[in-house]
């Protein structure tokens, strides 16, 4: 018969195989999950009531429960001999003892739980699967005994009025007796229509009732024809396509029409099953190129973490910089689909080892950090003690150099632990200021310390207050200013950085540059620099008192009570900023003078 076989669908053996291959990836990226969530959704699967048809994703879980495992146990430091051993997909379904001695591992408790729990469901599912091919068996026995008195009624040659009920009855039982062996479904099946078709051609049944039996036959067909073109509408191509292989069956399961509709009727099925065929083949080349796509954005993901695994870091800021840009991209890693399953796992692995890498790399250098200021702790508390055991100190002057060099170092050292740091800082300080304020109080007249403080400031408002004469005798001026600068003692230490840099200030201000003159020579003979040359000196000069204003803020914060030095800081980096903005302007009006001459 015509009917038998349709080009492009599956054979009736191959039916059963369809409905079982997997056709999308998993919805769930178990790899991802950790041991807790791995045994709550395996507990989630075993009370579902369709747990039975779930053994693919019990088996995923399981694999990568045993991969979590393994890889933990491993960042554990575990010995190699501890690593879980994965029970095997063909062993017997074993429940582990109760009465198991609690080890010091922490994971075998882990272990022991989800093992118990898995051969628990596998030995359920060797039950279920046992049972179902018994059935199986049980229905195969049935229509073989359906066949065998569908033989004995061909060998009747009774009258077809007692013969076509008893036919009728016949078929049936066939329809109602449930699934065979996928081996025995392709014989059997062909045998049934093999001795329908016999009846059909050998019986002489009266042409009223084969012509409402082909009547029926028509009618049930032309509503699996019907089904089948709503198929082809069905956006869920996958679906679609398992239906279709169930209408093939069913559509063997009814005998023939009359001659005049057997090509037409079966015609309309096969056109409507090609449809279905085809959007199921596009469907899945469709899928292969999306495949492909994610393969290649995942590819390129992975380049980018391995670029950056290979960077090189010297400081936290980076180090949280780069962070930033790897979690990015691990989010939009999660918002491409899956590869194909020959690529997935593997491309998988190769961005998780690039951002283990990177992040192994991150917890060396933070190790190394911790040992860097836990060493600057040590040498800090040295220092500390060093100024604790000269603070009593009373040989000023050689004290004094030896204060000044304890600070130099302390500036010089990195970071301490944050716990640390004010109680430091507050140890050291209070040294410090315990000897000046004994030194200042043993002064001697020619080391009256307030009274070279007054006689710094004095100096600084004549040099505020010195009119330039633009000639040669401000180089002398100028000169004189240092010398008698470094002629004046000491001050009080408090007061030491701030008179220093109002003397500094006030120095630049008024001689910013050697004596203005065209070919005058300065100082050992230079040639004296240019109107222009002097202001480019002066904004260079600007730039370094910033970065070292910024220095102190630094160096101030380690104290809470340095909340003026700061904004004194503050104060100069800003008026140091506009006067940077002034220079600039008067270096651009002078360059394009000279662009003009």
């Amino acid at each position: 018969m015509s009917e038998e076989i349709i080009p492009g669908v599956a054979a009736a053996s191959d039916v059963v195989v369809a409905e079982t291959v997997e056709i999308a990836e998993p919805a769930v990226n178990y790899s991802e999950k950790t041991l807790a969530e791995l045994i709550r959704l395996f507990e989630e699967l075993v009370q579902n009531e369709e747990r039975m048809k779930l053994s693919k994703e019990a088996e995923a879980i399981k694999s990568a429960f045993y991969k979590r495992l393994q890889k933990e146990k491993a960042d554990a430091g575990l010995v190699a001999a501890e690593v879980a051993a994965e029970p095997s997909e063909t062993e017997e379904a074993v429940e582990t003892p109760v009465e198991e001695t609690v080890s010091e591992n922490p994971f075998a408790e882990v272990e022991r739980g989800f093992k118990e729990l898995y051969n628990k469901y596998k030995k359920e599912r060797a039950e279920y699967n046992r049972q179902l091919e018994k059935e199986r068996e049980d229905n195969l026995a049935k229509k073989e005994a359906v066949i065998a008195d569908l033989k004995a009624l061909l060998e009747k040659q009774e009258d077809v009025n007692a013969t076509f009920p008893e036919f009728r009855e016949i078929q049936n039982r066939w329809r109602t007796i449930g699934p065979v062996p996928a081996q025995s479904y392709r014989n059997i099946n062909e045998t049934y229509q093999l001795y329908v078709e016999q009846f059909y051609d050998m019986v002489k049944i009266n042409r009223e009732l084969r012509d409402l039996d082909f009547k029926k036959n028509l009618e049930a067909k032309e509503q699996f024809c019907e089904f089948a073109e709503r198929l082809a509408e069905n956006p869920n191509v996958v679906e679609a396509f398992r239906e279709l292989q169930k209408l093939h069956e069913q559509w063997k399961e009814f005998g023939p029409v009359a001659k005049e509709y057997r090509d037409q009727i079966w015609d309309r099925f096969k056109a409507a099953t090609a449809v279905v065929n085809k959007k199921y083949q596009t469907f899945f080349e469709g899928l292969k190129e999306q495949h492909a796509e994610n393969l290649a954005k995942k590819t390129v993901l992975c380049e980018k973490v391995e670029e950056i695994a290979e960077r090189e870091v010297t400081n936290s800021n980076e180090w949280n910089a780069f962070s930033k840009e790897i979690e990015d991209i691990q989010k939009e890693w999660k918002t491409i689909g899956f590869a194909s399953k020959k690529d997935n796992q593997k491309i998988y692995d190769r961005f998780r080892a690039a951002c283990d890498k990177f992040y192994g790399r991150k917890r060396d250098f933070y190790t190394e950090y911790k040992d860097s200021i836990n060493s600057n702790l040590e040498k800090k508390v040295s220092l500390c003690e060093a100024a604790e055991a000269l603070k009593s100190s009373t040989e000023w002057k050689k004290a004094t150099d030896q204060f000044i060099n304890l600070q130099k170092q302390w500036k010089e050292i990195g970071a301490v632990p944050r716990k640390k740091s004010e109680q430091l800082w507050k140890r050291f300080r209070a040294a410090c200021d315990e000897f000046f304020a004994e030194r200042d109080k043993n002064a001697k007249p020619e080391n009256d310390f307030y009274g070279n403080l007054k006689a710094k400031q004095r100096l600084i408002e004549e040099i505020k207050a010195y009119e330039l004469k633009n000639d040669e005798s401000d180089a002398a001026a100028m000169q004189d200013f240092q010398k008698r600068w470094q002629e004046i003692g000491f001050v009080p230490f408090k007061e030491k950085d701030n008179v220093a840099q109002a003397y500094k200030e006030a120095l630049n201000a008024k001689f910013p540059a050697p004596a203005r003159g065209g070919n005058r020579r300065g100082r050992g003979g230079k040639p004296a620099l240019s109107d222009k040359e002097r202001l480019i000196q002066k904004y260079n000069q600007l730039e370094q008192d910033i970065v070292t204003y910024e220095n102190n803020i630094g160096f101030f914060s380690m104290s809470k009570n340095s909340a003026p030095l700061v904004k004194q800081m503050e104060e100069r980096i800003a008026h140091a900023k506009e006067e940077l903005k002034a220079l600039a302007e008067q270096i651009r009006v002078l360059t394009e003078a000279e662009d003009q001459e």
